[in-house]
């Protein structure tokens, strides 16, 4: 490095890095940085090419490692880059590129570095290297000055250009959510490199608006002068770094004596067109635009990050969760989370789960559950197994849980994702209007593969059991156990029937086609101990439309059957089916949920994160495969 261009081949014997990691005490002041900070090397714009400069650097590294105790050569890095930082803005005004270069050239330095020193010592050992250390004629004196909190404090800074009468953390939950919504792929050429932002812009976004700054590259983890990969073009590196960070805040865990400041900041921020005043009590308030926020969620839903945002949002914001459910095109939100259900195969685990929570927590709210039947989709072109050239968001929203339902069966076994598919089914069921043919089949469809499942359960319990009267030394399965699984949830999905035809038969008659079409399958459970009180008014339906079908004739086309249910449907005295209880369901996270959050939140960094290169045998937080 230094004043010449350097490529990773030569890293190892650049004379300045090598001066730097050496036994010499460099002063802030020495001329020294100047040269080191003048380098046009090309930063890595992905993990492949961060891989290859950290094996390039290892002897650097290793000597610095050793050395730095005594040198404080870190210690002084870091002192040259806070000292520069405190001329940026009036550099970048004054298009200084010089300065900002360097600047820039500083902070690729420290965040190298820092990785190296993260990965190979404990914590208490790494605070020791970030005390401040000058040398005297005789001595070492160690200033007290944390180096690393004033490192971060600069950083926020730096992002969010804090006005000091708000809270850090809430300017910079504000500032990462700004970034997250604009989706800046790249610096707009023509505008002023210190265009104010109104709305939660502030330095950086200053900075990315103009055309002549390296400190873009800061923030992307991209290089000075060089091009983007082809796949970065598409992206935003600047809104995924600043998602990712903003997850890995919320995520946290709490301090002994007050709340996750970041998490807390999610919970309570509001509208813009909101007016209405931010309690005294709360300093983590602040306001954002939630129609670009709500945008910005339905465009990025194919990402883990984005649905995790979402979820979170939903789940710990009151604020945003009563303005997406008063939204009129809910069906922009819901179908790209459909879309992830659908493709169950190609998703991991984690992502299928965030997106049927997301789903969860809607339907525990009755105008979403009533809406989305009012919403019509056409030509659903991801939904291969049949053609949809028209169906409502509430039937389509119905087949894809089914479907993951099914899937679960046959595949993963999944009794946390049963239970969550179930029960958002049971939250719609009394709404359930209109249904689509096909999804009024696929109900009992799905309950056709239950009973085939419970008799095949049972078959086996049976000879089973026969086993053990002529053999006491071959263990047995506990088919027990999974005959009461199977019969829990056939149970649920006839309270989703009972549900649906005793609050809205009259506005499902594909729904009764369906139940009359494959009646025979009821007929085992109705005198079943398990199923025999929530079966009376499923049997007392299939009676009574059956006996109207009998009356109307042999040889009925499908147009005349459905007119005589919707005729029926009128007809059938709503006093004689027996009322249960109204099925809801609410979503509850797990006592602990960081065990959960913490590792998936990481493997999305360790995944996704631009030009973040972490050696995969040393990852203990998470397996390999959970990302």
């Amino acid at each position: 490095m230094g004043a010449n261009s350097s490529s990773i081949s030569e890293l190892p014997e650049n004379e300045y890095l090598k001066r730097l990691s050496g036994t010499e005490s460099i002063s802030e002041n020495d001329p020294f940085w100047n040269q080191l900070l003048s380098f046009s090397f090309t930063t890595p714009t992905n993990s492949a090419e961060l891989k290859l400069l950290e094996e390039a650097t290892i002897s650097v590294c290793k000597s610095l490692v050793e050395n730095n105790p005594r040198t404080g050569n870190l210690g002084a890095l870091i002192k040259v880059f806070l000292s520069r930082t405190k001329e940026l803005k009036i550099s970048a005004e004054c298009q200084n590129h010089l300065f900002i270069w360097q600047a820039h050239n500083a902070l690729f330095l420290i965040c190298c570095l820092l990785k190296v020193f993260i990965c190979q010592m404990p914590e208490e050992e790494m605070q020791l290297h970030f005390t401040y250390e000058e040398k005297s004629s005789v001595t070492f004196q160690a200033d007290s000055e944390d180096l690393i909190e004033e490192l971060l404090c600069c950083l926020i800074k730096l992002i969010i250009d804090i006005p000091l009468f708000l809270p850090y953390t809430s300017r910079l939950v504000k500032t990462l959510l700004y970034n997250f919504i604009r989706q800046e792929k790249r610096p707009p050429p023509g505008t002023h490199i210190f265009q104010q932002q109104s709305d939660g812009g502030g330095l950086l976004y200053g900075l990315a608006s103009g055309v002549a700054t390296g400190l873009w590259t800061v923030f992307t983890l991209g290089g000075v002068g060089s091009k983007p990969a082809p796949q970065q073009e598409q992206s935003s590196p600047l809104a995924s770094q600043s998602l990712l960070l903003l997850l890995v805040l919320a995520n946290l865990t709490d301090a002994p004596d007050s709340p996750n400041p970041y998490k807390q900041a999610i919970m309570s921020f509001k509208n813009t067109q909101d007016n209405t005043a931010f309690p005294s009590s709360n300093p983590h308030a602040f306001q954002i635009n939630f129609n670009s926020l709500y945008t910005a969620l339905c465009d990025q839903q194919k990402s883990d990050q984005a649905t995790l945002l979402l979820y979170m949002l939903l789940h710990q914001n009151s604020n945003v969760r009563t303005y997406m459910l008063a939204r009129t095109d809910m069906e922009n939100l819901v179908v790209p989370i459909l879309e992830i259900l659908y493709h169950v195969e190609e998703r991991n685990s984690h992502h299928v789960y965030m997106a049927l929570i997301i789903l969860l927590i809607l339907t525990e709210d009755d105008g979403f559950n009533r809406s989305i039947h009012e919403v019509i989709l056409k030509n659903i072109t991801w939904y291969s197994e049949r053609v949809l050239t028209e169906i409502s968001l509430g039937s389509l929203l119905i087949l894809v849980v089914i479907r993951t339902i099914q899937y679960n069966m046959t595949r993963t076994r999944d009794k946390y994702l049963h239970t969550n598919c179930l029960a958002a089914l049971a939250n719609m069921s009394a709404q359930f209007r209109s249904l689509h043919q096909y999804a009024a089949q696929r109900i009992i469809s799905l309950f056709s593969l239950l009973s085939k499942k419970h008799n095949k359960v049972l078959e086996q319990a049976t000879q089973s059991l026969r086993g053990s009267l002529s053999s006491d030394d071959v263990p047995l399965p506990d088919y027990a156990q999974d005959l009461n699984v199977i019969e829990e949830v056939i149970r649920m999905m006839l309270e989703i029937i009972n549900s649906c035809l005793t609050n809205s038969l009259h506005h499902n008659p594909n729904l009764v086609y369906a139940l009359l079409y494959k009646r025979d399958l009821f007929e085992q459970f109705r005198t079943h101990p398990s199923f025999q009180d929530i079966m009376q008014n499923i049997d007392l339906v299939i009676t009574f439309f059956s006996s109207r079908l009998q009356q109307a004739g042999a040889e009925l086309s499908v147009e005349r059957v459905l007119e005589i249910i919707k005729q029926g449907a009128v007809a059938l005295p709503k006093d004689r089916l027996r009322k249960f209880p109204e099925l809801k369901f609410k979503y509850v996270e797990e006592e602990q949920p960081e065990e959960f959050f913490i590792p998936y939140v990481w493997s999305l960094v360790y995944n996704s994160a631009v030009a973040l290169y972490w050696n995969p045998q040393d990852i203990q937080l998470f397996t390999m495969d959970s990302g």
